[in-house]
C-alpha cells in the first residue's frame, strides 16, 4: 500500500496554494466551529480515569512522532508508570472496526507498521492497542490492563473527543507538538498547505524534531508554548536478514566506500534520514543515493533486487515491513531518540497535578 505523497506546493506560498487558499478558509472555519462544539461542551465523550498524553502534529503526514512515543514510554516505565499506547494503525490494509492488541510479532499490513515497530522496541512491555476511535482502544486497553495509569496517543490532536479542556486545566490531558525541519510549510491550512489547523491553539509543548530553519535554535517557546529541539541520533546497524550480525554506521559505510551505497526511506520526512547518513560517509568520493518513498509504502524482494548497489540502508520502521526480504545487502539503522531532563520535569509536574473532577 503506497499512500500519495505531500505537494511540494506545500512548502512555499505561490500561485498555486494561492487559489487554493479560499477552500482553506472554508476548512479553517470548519475545524472552529468543531472545536467551539467542544469547548461549549455540546459535543463531548465521557473522561476517562487517567491522564492522556497526546504526541501529534500540526501538519500531514509525519514529522517523527513514533521516536517520541517510545522514548516517552520507556521514561514514564522508568519513573515507576505504567504506560500504554494508542494508535490508528495508519498504513494497514484493513480497517478495525474493533481495537486489536498489538505485538512485536504482529503483522504491519494488518496494524500498522509504527505499532509494530513501538512493541519491538518496547520488548512488549507497553500494551498497544489500535483503531481508528481512540476511544474504543483506550477502553479496551484499561480492560486488558486495568493498571496502566497513564495513555499515549500516537497522533491525536485533531481528535477533540480525547481533549478535555477542564481536564487540561488540571492535568489530566497534556498535548504535545512535534514538528520537523520543515516547519509549517506555507503557513495555510488544508488544501493550500500542510496544516490540519491553525498553529496558535493552546498546547502545552512543542518538540521539533532536527535542526530547522524555521526557529532559532536557541527558541525556547514556539507560539507561547516550551519548545526544545531534539537531535535523533542513528544507533548501531544491524543486518536485515541476520539480525546478529551488526557494525557502527561508520565501519560499515567505510566498507562499501568504493561501491554503491543506496538509502530508502517510506517515512514522513525521508530526507532527514538521508542527511542523518551523510556525515558518516567515509570520503567527498563516496556518492550516498536516496530513494524516497510515500509514507507507510511497503517493499518485496523484486523491489530490492532493482536496486543496484552493494548496500542498501533502510529505517527500522520500513524494517518491520520486509521480514520475508533476504537480501543480504540491506542494514537496518535505527533512529534513537532521548527526551531531555526538562522535558520529561514538564510532562511529570502535570501528570501529578491534582484531578479537576
Amino acid at each position: 500500500m503506497r499512500l500519495p505523497s505531500a505537494p511540494a506546493f506545500w512548502e512555499r506560498r505561490g500561485i498555486l496554494s494561492w487559489l487554493l487558499w479560499p477552500l482553506s478558509k472554508i476548512y479553517g472555519a470548519i475545524v472552529a466551529a468543531k472545536k467551539a462544539l467542544h469547548d461549549l461542551g455540546l459535543v463531548k465523550g465521557k473522561p476517562f480515569d487517567v491522564p492522556i498524553i497526546i504526541v501529534g502534529n500540526l501538519r500531514v503526514g509525519g514529522t517523527g512522532k513514533t521516536p517520541i512515543v517510545i522514548a516517552l514510554a520507556e521514561r514514564l516505565r522508568a519513573l515507576g508508570y505504567r504506560p500504554g499506547i494508542i494508535s490508528r494503525g495508519y498504513g494497514a490494509s484493513h480497517a478495525h472496526a474493533h481495537p486489536v492488541a498489538v505485538s512485536s510479532a504482529s503483522d504491519p499490513s494488518v496494524v500498522g507498521d509504527e505499532p509494530v515497530l513501538m512493541a519491538q522496541r518496547t520488548g512488549n512491555q507497553v500494551p498497544i492497542w489500535v483503531c481508528p476511535a481512540r476511544r474504543k482502544s483506550i477502553r479496551a486497553l484499561l480492560k486488558a490492563d486495568p493498571d496502566v495509569n497513564v495513555i499515549i496517543s500516537d497522533d491525536g490532536l485533531q481528535h477533540l473527543d480525547l481533549i478535555r479542556w477542564p481536564a487540561r486545566e488540571g492535568g489530566r490531558d497534556l498535548e504535545i507538538v512535534v514538528r520537523d525541519g520543515r516547519g509549517e510549510g506555507n503557513g495555510f491550512l488544508l488544501p493550500a498547505g500542510p496544516l490540519r489547523e491553525p498553529v496558535d491553539r493552546d498546547r502545552d509543548l512543542t518538540l521539533t524534531t532536527g535542526a530547522s530553519k524555521n526557529i532559532p535554535a536557541n527558541s525556547r517557546y514556539i507560539a507561547d508554548r516550551p519548545a526544545f529541539i531534539l537531535e535523533p541520533e542513528l544507533g548501531i546497524p544491524y543486518q536485515l536478514h541476520q539480525r546478529e550480525a551488526s557494525a557502527t554506521l561508520d565501519s560499515l559505510l567505510a566498507r562499501f566506500a568504493n561501491g554503491r551505497i543506496t538509502a530508502v526511506a517510506a517515512i514522513g520526512n525521508p530526507q532527514r534520514f538521508f542527511d542523518s547518513i551523510k556525515p558518516h560517509l567515509p570520503n567527498l568520493e563516496t556518492r550516498l543515493t536516496g530513494i524516497a518513498l510515500p509514507d507507510h509504502a511497503t517493499f518485496d524482494a523484486a523491489f530490492f533486487n532493482a536496486i543496484d548497489a552493494e548496500c542498501i540502508l533502510i529505517t527500522e520502521k520500513d524494517a518491520v515491513k520486509c521480514a520475508e526480504i533476504q537480501d543480504e545487502r540491506v542494514w537496518v539503522v535505527p533512529m534513537l531518540l532521548t527526551l531531555p531532563q526538562a522535558v520529561m520535569d514538564l510532562i511529570e509536574s502535570i501528570l501529578k497535578r491534582p484531578d479537576p473532577y
